[in-house]
């Protein structure tokens, strides 16, 4: 990137990021919901979330939290515990884990509503918290 880029305002990361809502993680498995047509919550809590900073290629560590209302399936625990580990050696901003995350849950299975927060430890001086909801129509 050029200087004269960089003083309009124009980052050197931009682009580098497009592959996200394409990348291809390991399935996300899920189980009839037994109980389907009763609300009901299911929350997850993944405390040692890991994955690169793109920017310095250092981990970056939090807790991604889950809480979904089912309706006809449920996340099976063991796939989505592979699919969280597949963020381990990934480059990815902390916006694009949480919007990756819920995109795949959705995808997988369909939820009434659902919430993925990423509560990201602090680093540089910056707390960063990313939450995005989806709520079926």
């Amino acid at each position: 990137m050029s200087h004269q880029q960089e003083s309009i305002g124009i980052s050197a990361y931009e682009g580098r990021q497009d592959h996200i809502p394409n990348l291809k993680l390991p399935e996300i498995e899920s189980f009839a919901n037994v109980y389907e047509g009763k609300d009901y919550t299911i929350d997850f809590t993944i405390p040692e979330f890991t994955a690169v900073c793109p920017k310095t290629g250092l981990p970056d560590f939090g807790v991604i939290e889950i809480s979904y209302i089912p309706k006809a399936k449920c996340i099976e625990l063991k796939s989505l515990k592979e699919y969280i580990l597949a963020y381990r050696n990934l480059g990815i901003f902390h916006e694009n884990v949480v919007n990756h995350i819920l995109e795949d849950l959705v995808q997988s299975v369909d939820p009434k509503f659902i919430r993925v927060k990423g509560d990201y430890n602090l680093r540089g001086g910056i707390k960063t918290i990313v939450t995005r909801e989806y709520q079926s129509k």
